[in-house]
């Protein structure tokens, strides 16, 4: 199969992984066309402004399927992502692709601490939460339409190589690894769905391979849940070190939040922090069964990606 992945973040580098491991053709498209990432030698990257249909038609008409991983800066999704998401559909409408797209669970708003499946609510009152839930109804009604097969994975706070902005992130570590205090959110004794980005990109494909995945929306698999204490001492017991950690709340974030852009856009998603966030997978597990990294190996591979990121380059 001829594929083609639109973004470089660390959920297109692992589809794109993925994707050669099962020896299939891949593409990555972006709007610079670059990657500050050396590529596989059978990778081409090509230069796509997704806003513009025109573009999307050009690079995808003679595709099999393509993923959408694509995401603009986390500051600016409600003036960004709909005309990304519609300029993408437009353009693939002209072509028989199909489409599997990469979701959150922003959308969902929250479940007061309820299990999370594919039927909850969309009842997101935030401005991040309303914008996943226009761009999903995006994807779908382009389903509805008949323009493309289409399919949406959704996944909870994931982690992993690569992964840089994320709770369990570089924001995690660096101060881990120099000895310095980390910060966290929330009550980090309540269950927290924690989501390893290579098991979400390994769902992606397997929904994109999969005919009768199309239509639908999936949560894709994860771990067992755990608490975000519990993961901060499964990553102790890899560093062979305690962890020093300070806990943050609406108003810490509130000051912070005058010096950072990004910490500003963070507290409307504190709310799944402070209430249990259990994400269920069964109809993925029931449909396509449910081969998932543990914590412990994810956590491995994270800590020495993270270590070699952190070191100084001579």
């Amino acid at each position: 199969m001829k594929n083609m992945v639109f973004g470089t973040g660390p959920l297109a580098w692992w589809v794109m992984q993925t994707l050669l491991e099962k020896g299939e053709e891949v593409g990555l498209a972006s709007r610079s066309g670059k990657i500050n990432k050396t590529l596989p030698a059978s990778v081409k990257i090509h230069a796509c402004d997704a806003t513009q249909p025109d573009e999307v038609a050009k690079i995808c008409k003679d595709m099999d399927a393509v993923y959408f991983c694509a995401m603009p800066p986390y500051t600016n999704w409600p003036d960004l992502f709909p005309p990304l998401a519609i300029g993408f559909l437009k353009g693939l409408a002209r072509t028989k692709a199909k489409i599997i797209y990469g979701d959150n669970l922003y959308l969902y708003g929250s479940t007061q601490g309820t299990r999370i499946s594919e039927i909850v609510a969309h009842d997101a009152t935030g401005h991040k939460g309303r914008t996943r839930e226009f761009v999903a109804r995006q994807f779908m009604a382009a389903h509805e339409r008949e323009d493309n097969q289409v399919t949406i994975g959704r996944t909870s706070d994931f982690y992993g190589p690569h992964t840089i902005n994320a709770m369990l992130g570089e924001m995690f570590f660096k101060p881990a690894l120099s000895g310095k205090t980390v910060n966290l959110l929330g009550d980090i004794d309540l269950p927290h769905t924690f989501s390893y980005i290579k098991d979400f990109a390994k769902g992606l494909v397997t929904l994109g391979s999969n005919e009768s995945a199309f239509g639908e929306v999936w949560h894709t698999p994860n771990a067992p849940t755990v608490t975000t204490r519990e993961m901060v001492k499964l990553i102790e017991a890899e560093l062979e070190s305690t962890i020093k950690i300070r806990v943050v709340g609406n108003f810490m974030l509130s000051i912070l939040g005058y010096f950072s852009p990004m910490i500003k856009e963070s507290q409307e998603m504190l709310y799944t922090w402070e209430e249990a966030y259990l994400v269920d997978h069964t109809k993925f597990e029931t449909a396509f069964g449910s081969e998932v990294t543990s914590h412990e190996a994810a956590i491995k591979e994270t800590v020495a990606w993270f270590k070699d990121y952190l070191e100084p380059k001579k």
